[in-house]
């Protein structure tokens, strides 16, 4: 290698600029053109201060002369050049180009000095002008000797002498001397150019070779790890490392002079070893990394990684082989130790993904061919991310980790417990098909991980959700197994939380029904598709229209008008929510802009919208951009936004509120549920849930005391209050007796598209009249949660739609008209059969009459729903 490298850098000629160091080197390997700088940094200084001198003295030698004072300017500025040059890089520039710009400043120097003598020469003799002629010829030897280190520079020094001469003597023979002394000069620094790149290859090649020494012992030797061997032509070897030999010499005989087939055995399970070592030694080819161990050595303690070649002399005999090794021991444990974690979750030492997808398959396989039953729970832990949240994310892995072990306790030996990473766990079990066992093991794990944690002190509550599915009958795969139970741990999730739910075929149609929901949302999107319609604000005091609220709807050309309780949902997990919200601000910001100035439009912002950076541009875009005035547009949050980042969500709101629109709070206590954000959030409205309002007139209700308390509290804060839903005429006079300032709800109207309300304002129409029902009937509450109905005998799953104290409204049955009195019972409350009566069905849908009046509270309380407002 370091022949080729010599061949190589003697056919590389330099050029003369190389020599100069006035190009860049690539065989400058040393740095050596630094090195000729930092010499001359060195000696620069003293220079410099001989020529400050001499310019002082002949400054007064010639008392002042202009030309004197010209030529120490000049001088000066050549010579600070220079000490910025060597000293200190400028703009990072590479040596060549340093020691271009040093050779004019050198050249300036030279020019600068010859003259000052010469001038100097000429004034009125005495001891101070000999005195500065004197030190102006030393400041020329020293500046000569200071940069002559810079092949370039001393070049250009004696150039800029030899210019200088020219111009201030006019004798062609002392011209013409010069010049033979420049080529001299020339000639003798081409000679020490050459030298000094000379020993400058030499030296890189010099180094370059202890480098590889190094580097080869360091990592065969220094490591403590690597090793060598020799061969001779019978394959009997004649030099192995100490370290290796003793520790083949302590379990058997001394390895030298012995065959290395005979000292060594191969692992023959490793891969790439189909030849073995003697093939190798008999064929003189060469092989690498075969793992290796002591012939002795049967347990297989100590492992090594051997290569080796074939060695020929001069005249191509061949000599044997030679090779090197590296302690392949440590290595093989911690792949070995690798391929246990590969199993196990490193936190909870539950199974991991891996283990439980090869468990899953191994047990579906053989439930297939013995025609045994198994069953997969899917587990999501609800409330989770609050903890990591508040508590950081040390106390979430203590968490989980008390999880797992909770898990474990209550599966036991039934099962195989599993976590498939974040706060997602699964247990296999194999044999199990039973739907009673399986429930009660359900329950019991969720009452298990219900109970309180004690994390650093602090006592932590959670609950879980599962999905279970059940093989053959819900998936003879894995794939298919794993997606039913996650279907039916989605549908847990959407009863509330808290609870389990068995897969059904309802819920797969359910998830292509949300599928191409969302795929028809996107096209609907992009088509322009969406409407709004508004739905009055009424003042209490006068029934005067103060504003409205709009609300998007969607005509689907196939399914008709689709209700925003089925589509938005849809957007916010599908990530069109802002995108959508954006339409509808800036359509009811223009709609709005048409109507009298003293009235509102309410927008809605979803609490994805409100975490975007970027709303308040969007807001003030919509407002500049409709002609609206900012005070007109009413923002409706939900209490959802509390539960992100306080710092953000308090820069938002004063940025929203420096816009100057008004910020409403909707949808009251029935989210975060916490009064602490009143203190610091500036909303100018608080909107009171409809299932506070829904009922009040009835007697024994107590809503009427809680909207009080709301309409006080936000009185002493300054604030308005809208009572929401609001249905019947009766209610109008106790709401308004109970404070509220405005009411919305279907009593002034339903909502209504923008053209109708135009033309309602411009005829001046702003006084709203109450229409509907007089008199108040049993409140009705809109859900979505699956039941258990059996029914003839028979068993089946179902939708509750709305329900109230002596009936409900189902879907997903397959009851007809010809069903209506059947007698059935439906699992309103878990493990709690209701007796029902249908008294109509079509379509899919049925209406059930309750043998006894429910507590409709009870139920959405034991379910964890929150019970949906009416699409209004």
């Amino acid at each position: 290698m370091y022949l080729r490298t010599r061949t190589s850098v003697e056919q590389d000629r330099p050029t003369l600029a190389m020599l100069l160091g006035i190009t860049e080197d690539r065989q400058d390997a040393t740095g050596q053109s630094l090195d000729h700088l930092a010499q001359v940094a060195a000696a620069w200084p003293m220079a410099a201060g001989v020529q400050l001198v001499a310019v002082i003295a002949a400054a007064i030698a010639t008392r002042g002369a202009a030309l004197t004072i010209w030529l120490g300017g000049l001088l000066a500025i050549a010579s600070i050049a220079t000490m910025l040059l060597v000293r200190a890089p400028l703009f990072g520039w590479p040596p060549h180009r340093r020691a271009q710009l040093l050779a004019i400043a050198s050249a300036a120097t030279a020019a600068a000095l010859l003259p000052l003598i010469w001038s100097t020469a000429d004034a009125p003799p005495n001891g101070i002008q000999l005195g500065a002629t004197v030190m102006l010829a030393g400041a020329t030897g020293l500046s000569g000797l200071a940069v002559h280190s810079v092949r370039a520079a001393i070049l250009s020094f004696g150039v800029g002498l030899v210019a200088a001469m020219a111009v201030l003597v006019s004798a062609p023979l002392v011209i013409l001397e010069a010049t033979v002394l420049l080529g001299a000069l020339g000639l003798a620094t081409l000679r020490l150019a050459h030298l000094d790149r000379a020993a400058s290859l030499a030296l890189a090649e010099r180094a370059d070779e202890g480098r590889h020494a190094v580097k080869m012992m360091a990592e065969f030797e220094g490591q403590g790890t690597g090793w060598f061997w020799e061969a001779d032509r019978h394959g009997r070897v004649i030099y192995l490392s100490a370290k290796v030999a003793d520790e083949i010499a302590a379990a058997d005989a001394t390895p030298i002079g012995r065959l290395l087939t005979d000292i060594f055995r191969m692992d023959s399970a490793a891969p790439g070893t189909e030849r073995t070592l003697a093939f190798h030694l008999s064929s003189r080819t060469s092989f690498s990394d075969y793992s290796v161990c002591a012939a002795a050595d049967r347990e297989g303690a100590r492992w090594w990684s051997i290569s080796g070649r074939p060695v020929v002399d001069s005249l191509g005999r061949f000599q044997g082989f030679i090779g090197s090794g590296a302690d392949l021991t440590e290595k093989r444990k911690s792949e070995a130790e690798i391929t246990r974690l590969a199993l196990f979750d490193g936190l909870t030492g539950l199974a991991n993904r891996q283990r439980m997808r090869l468990s899953l398959d191994k047990t579906l396989a053989q439930a297939a061919g013995q025609h045994r039953p198994a069953s997969l729970f899917l587990m999501d832990l609800d409330r989770f991310k609050a903890v990591n949240d508040t508590l950081g994310h040390q106390a979430g892995d203590a968490l989980l980790k008390m999880v797992a072990q909770r898990l474990q306790r209550v599966v036991g030996e039934a099962g195989l417990v599993g976590r498939l990473g974040g706060d997602e766990f699964q247990v296999l079990l194999p044999g199990t098909d039973g739907r009673e066992g399986l429930a009660t093991l359900a329950r019991a794990l969720i009452d298990a991980l219900s109970q309180p944690y004690l994390i650093t002190g602090t006592q932590v509550s959670i609950g879980c959700s599962i999905g279970i599915a059940i093989a053959p009958q819900h998936g003879e795969d894995a794939e298919t197994l794993i997606r039913n139970a996650d279907l039916a741990l989605y549908a847990a999730k959407g009863d509330g939380r808290g609870v389990h739910r068995f897969y059904a075929e309802e819920m797969l149609a359910g998830a292509k029904h949300r599928q191409q929901l969302e795929d028809d949302l996107r096209t609907a999107l992009g088509a322009g598709d969406f409407h709004l319609c508004y739905q009055p604000v009424v003042g209490t005091a006068d029934a005067r229209i103060v504003g409205y609220e709009a609300l998007v709807r969607w005509e689907h050309p196939v399914r008709g008008l689709v209700s925003p309780a089925d589509f938005v949902p849809v957007a916010e997990e599908c990530g069109l929510i802002e995108a959508l919200g954006e339409w509808v601000l800036r359509t009811a910001c223009e709609e709005a802009a048409r109507w009298p100035g003293s009235v509102r439009v309410a927008v809605n912002v979803s609490p994805v919208q409100f975490a975007n950076p970027q709303l308040p541009g969007i807001v003030a875009s919509a407002l500049a951009h409709a002609g609206l005035a900012p005070d007109r547009l009413e923002l409706e949050i939900t209490e959802g936004v509390f539960l992100n980042d306080s710092t953000a969500t308090d820069q938002m709101f004063r940025a929203l509120k420096g816009l100057g629109v008004r910020l409403a709070l909707d949808d009251f206590g029935t989210g975060y549920s916490s009064l602490g954000y009143l203190r610091s959030a500036p909303f100018d409205k608080i909107k009171i849930d409809q299932s506070f309002v829904r009922g009040i007139a009835q007697p024994g209700n107590r809503n009427a005391a809680i909207i009080k308390a709301i309409v006080t509290l936000a009185e002493t804060l300054g604030m308005e209050t809208t009572a929401e839903g609001v249905e019947v005429q009766d209610e109008i006079d106790l709401v308004r007796e109970l404070g509220c300032s405005h009411i919305q709800g279907y009593v002034y109207g339903r909502p209504t598209r923008a053209e109708h309300i135009a033309g309602r304002l411009d005829g001046g129409e702003l006084h709203a009249r109450p229409i509907g029902f007089k008199v108040s009937r049993a409140p009705r509450t809109r859900m979505l949660r699956s039941a258990r109905i059996v029914a003839r005998g028979r068993e089946g799953d179902v939708r509750i739609r709305d329900i109230s104290a002596t009936g409900a409204m189902i879907d997903g049955t397959k009851l007809d008209a010809r069903s209506v009195g059947l007698d059935l019972l439906i699992e309103l409350v878990e493990d709690r059969m209701i007796a029902a009566q249908v008294r109509w069905a079509q379509g899919g849908r049925a209406g059930l009459h309750f043998a006894e009046a429910i507590d409709v509270a009870t139920v959405a309380a034991s379910s964890g729903v929150r019970t949906n407002r009416r699409a209004g």
